[in-house]
């Protein structure tokens, strides 16, 4: 059994695996489409969080984790509860560098059928929503540069989380002037 993550998942996966390694998923575009009111935002005031969308021409890099046969079922109940605003599971082909799939894995997505579901909005828009957003887990403002510190450690140039981060820099930089 193994799990994908595209999001926190990277760098707080926040239980035990056998084996860890970056996999791709074909298809797939990671976005900060997914309203948090759960973790990085609150009810009437909703941080951004990725999701998965699809898109044929693009590759989502993250990673998979390997999960001891003994405890999956318990650790997917328990991601079931983290993943619970608007996600649900869904299972997808996990790539290495070859063509072919290494395995099948268990990621979570949200999708437009969701009530917290954002959608595309303009990164000027996201970035001031991802700076005033706090929630539960922290603030919106520390997802998003920790996603992006941790994609650049993977060598993954996501253009939509960059482009988030800079913007999100620059409302914070404007707000210091001001």
């Amino acid at each position: 059994m193994w799990v994908f993550g595209y999001g926190s998942l990277i760098w707080r996966p926040g239980f035990a695996f056998v084996e860890q390694r970056r996999a791709r998923v074909l298809g797939w575009a990671r976005r900060l489409n997914q309203g948090s009111d759960d973790h990085r935002g609150v009810p009437g005031a909703l941080g951004r969080v990725v999701t998965l969308v699809r898109d044929a021409k693009t590759t989502c890099t993250g990673m998979a984790y390997r999960l001891d046969d003994a405890f999956a079922d318990e650790i997917l109940a328990a991601l079931d509860v983290r993943e619970r605003n608007g996600y649900a599971r869904q299972a997808l082909e996990l790539h290495d560098e070859g063509p072919a799939p290494f395995a099948t894995g268990i990621t979570w997505v949200a999708d437009e059928t969701n009530p917290n579901y954002l959608g595309d909005a303009a990164i000027d828009a996201i970035a001031r929503q991802v700076a005033r957003a706090v929630g539960p887990s922290g603030t919106n403002r520390e997802y998003v540069l920790e996603l992006a510190r941790t994609l650049r450690v993977l060598g993954e140039d996501d253009a939509h989380v960059f482009e988030v981060e800079r913007a999100l820099i620059a409302v914070e930089e404007a707000r210091a002037t001001t």
